[in-house]
């Protein structure tokens, strides 16, 4: 398996505000999320910290988050990019495989991106980033850009910190 080398908290904040959207859903009774973690063997450690700064991979990730949302399964991986350029390295392809797999239970998968610089955050279907993902395997792109993608911003409200569940019903009603 491959080693993981900590480059700080990468993408910790945009988790952290997911989690605490995710535990608003659950007392509100919306929905059902939870983290899923990536098992890791520790291999140094940084003592006076208490931290991890070497490790292996047990096993590959799939997604970030699964779950249920009145009724329909979710799955979606939480993204960030620091300009405006998406690389689709990001992206691993067992985790399109999945996502694939898990549409075809009838399943919903997602991704909400973070666009770092413009504190921006999108739900982007799955079937969206199949877009970009066949271009790239093709020979095009290997990436895409905040132009190309079909915005459907992630407000705050009051009932959450990132209402990812409002561009989630509009797609689910659209798709129907």
């Amino acid at each position: 398996m491959g080693t993981w080398k900590t480059r700080g908290l990468r993408g910790f904040a945009l988790e952290n505000l997911i989690n605490l959207t995710n535990e608003v859903y659950r007392e509100r009774g919306l929905a059902l999320i939870q983290k899923i973690p990536t098992p890791i063997t520790p291999v140094a450690m940084d003592k006076k910290n208490g931290r991890i700064t070497l490790a292996y991979f047990n096993q590959k990730s799939t997604v970030d988050y699964i779950g249920v949302v009145q009724g329909v399964p979710v799955c979606f991986d939480a993204k960030e990019c620091n300009g405006d350029t998406f690389a689709l390295a990001n992206i691993h392809p067992h985790q399109i495989k999945f996502m694939e797999d898990f549409e075809k239970q009838q399943g919903v998968a997602f991704f909400i991106l973070q666009f770092v610089r413009r504190n921006e955050c999108y739900y982007v279907p799955f079937r969206d980033v199949m877009v970009y993902w066949e271009r790239m395997l093709s020979g095009g792109r290997k990436s895409f850009t905040y132009e190309e993608l079909r915005k459907r911003p992630i407000t705050g409200s009051r009932e959450a910190i990132l209402h990812y569940l409002e561009p989630l019903s509009a797609d689910v009603s659209q798709s129907s």
